[in-house]
């Protein structure tokens, strides 16, 4: 069998909408508002992925050789993307395994706290409480809004600040919710923290770490603008890169402990990407999505997707028997965009919702709601439909 051809990616208009969502295999007869949830490859992932498969095929001991290579490669663009340098990125294959990277890493005492929302997934929840179990740490919750739709910079800055006590170690938050849309102040937390911080003692000072997977490839930041030490991300969602991939950000890789022995080295974020044998050609693809998002320029994807969002939002403030639980306020709100359709259940208005060309997710909580996520692969006139298709729920 001849050895694989070179990699080749293919082109498209970066500065062409309709150029950029051609990329996607998606069905172009639905309205696709649920596509971040588990992203759809583009063109180049995809033909990233055959590549690196055809090569693990064709030689295995001589592609996992190059294997070392090609990780660089990837930190190397995700630095590119994110900021700072490729020594501050672990590999991970999801937000998940991102947390559990930050948590159980965490050398804690018995009796140092944890301060945690009540707004977090289950993914944190849980890992916090396996962190409580194994070092004797407490977990402690703060509500940082009653109503999501009102949530403010002043009122998410206040109440997280105001609950942050002396025992207060750790300071673990989401950037933004899966569950209403509100984005949190993160910049805004990590300079009050590095101010407490400076009166403390090195041993009692605050780690401040961050999901940041609604966040990442939805807020146009470089992530050590944020001011926090940690920050876990799944990279098939809102960057739409390969499926079961992720990174951990971090400054200053010192304060966590390994959990999973690494093969990629003993270098800071190297030493910090669980080992073991991963879908590699998944892995190495996640360079061609850094790219992809760099070439079209992260502020206009980012962009893009806000003045959706914005128009959703805006279109669906007054309809009758819809109550937009999301914040209009693009300070407090990212892409996504809840709202309760009077007298329906979540799930059901996601099914009317499709029978009508537009894909939507319901959220994955106690209290649950209709959601919808514009982004790249969504257009306005798209947007105005779905306005009108919502509104006619009720």
């Amino acid at each position: 069998m001849p050895a694989p051809e070179d990699l080749t990616i293919p082109d498209f208009d970066p500065d062409d909408w309709a150029s950029v969502r051609s990329q996607f295999p998606l069905d172009t007869g639905l309205a696709q508002f649920a596509a971040f949830v588990l992203s759809p490859h583009t063109a180049q992932v995809s033909a990233a992925i055959a590549h690196h498969r055809a090569r693990l095929d064709h030689d295995t001991e001589t592609t996992l050789h190059d294997g070392y290579l090609l990780e660089d490669a990837v930190r190397r663009a995700a630095a590119s993307y994110v900021g700072g340098t490729l020594d501050q990125i672990a590999l991970t294959d999801s937000t998940t395994m991102g947390i559990a990277v930050m948590y159980g890493g965490l050398d804690l005492r018995p009796g140092d706290e944890i301060l945690s929302t009540t707004h977090d997934f289950f993914s944190t929840e849980e890992a916090l409480r396996l962190a409580e179990r194994r070092t004797g740490a407490v977990v402690r919750q703060v509500s940082l809004y009653d109503d999501p739709a009102a949530a403010t910079v002043d009122q998410l800055t206040t109440r997280l600040l105001d609950a942050i006590g002396p025992r207060t170690r750790v300071v673990a938050v989401t950037w933004v919710h899966s569950s209403t849309g509100v984005r949190l102040p993160i910049a805004e937390y990590g300079a009050a923290i590095a101010d407490l911080n400076r009166q403390r003692d090195t041993a009692d000072r605050i780690t401040f770490c961050v999901d940041g997977v609604h966040g990442f490839g939805a807020v146009d930041t470089d992530l050590p603008n944020l001011g926090c030490d940690f920050l876990a991300t799944g990279t098939h969602k809102w960057l739409f890169g390969p499926r079961g991939t992720g990174i951990v950000w971090g400054r200053d890789w010192e304060p966590l402990i390994e959990l999973v022995p690494t093969f990629s080295g003993p270098r800071d974020g190297a030493r910090l990407s669980p080992g073991g044998y991963h879908d590699f050609e998944h892995r190495w693809a996640l360079a061609e999505a850094f790219a992809f998002h760099e070439r079209i320029g992260r502020d206009r994807v980012v962009a893009r997707t806000v003045e959706q969002a914005a128009a959703l939002k805006e279109g669906l403030t007054d309809a009758p028997g819809i109550t937009l639980v999301t914040p209009v306020d693009p300070e407090v709100s990212a892409g996504i965009v809840c709202v309760d359709v009077q007298g329906m259940l979540p799930a059901n208005a996601v099914m009317t919702l499709r029978e009508q060309g537009i894909v939507a997710s319901a959220t994955p909580y106690q209290q649950s709601y209709l959601r919808l996520g514009p982004s790249i692969v969504t257009s306005p006139e798209e947007v105005e439909s779905t306005v009108a298709a919502v509104a006619d729920l009720v």
